[in-house]
């Protein structure tokens, strides 16, 4: 399955979760505890899709050999904030990743490490305060992120 093709699959699952959330006049500690789903499901969206595109592009334009030692490098690739995102980028292109650094500038740069950031303290057990609007703005930026990197990576 291509890069973009998985990302849409990826995305209408988590558009689907977001289908399921809890109305705003719900229980606001059910919200709270929704909202904190959603932003670990948001995270691991970002991560996943830009696996997927990179995996996608190597497998069509390498040997199974470095297919299979990119596929084990990225499961050591976690928390994909804005650094993270751009140094991948230039390891397999220098255009990339100065067009996504140029890209991952103010409020989606803010968004983005914010999202993640917000996503280690909650997988670590720490007290966090966060509204389904919150994690819904963030989804909005991820979404548009990604499909700034499908379109560069992915240009079909």
């Amino acid at each position: 399955m291509s890069g973009r093709l998985q990302v849409a699959r990826l995305q209408s699952r988590l558009d689907a979760t977001f289908a399921r959330a809890p109305a705003p006049s719900s229980d606001l500690e059910f919200q709270a505890d929704f909202a904190k789903y959603l932003c670990v499901l948001v995270s691991g969206f970002l991560e996943n899709a830009v696996a997927a595109l990179i995996l996608d592009y190597v497998e069509r334009r390498s040997s199974p050999e470095v297919t299979l030692f990119v596929e084990r490098q990225l499961k050591y690739w976690t928390n994909p904030n804005t650094d993270k995102i751009v140094s991948l980028l230039f390891s397999f292109s220098t255009e990339w990743g100065h067009k996504t650094g140029s890209y991952l500038v103010d409020a989606r740069k803010e968004s983005l490490n914010s999202l993640v950031a917000l996503r280690h303290q909650i997988a670590h057990g720490e007290s966090v305060g966060t509204s389904l609007y919150q994690v819904k703005v963030y989804y909005k930026t991820v979404r548009e992120v990604v499909a700034f990197l499908t379109d560069m990576v992915d240009p079909t």
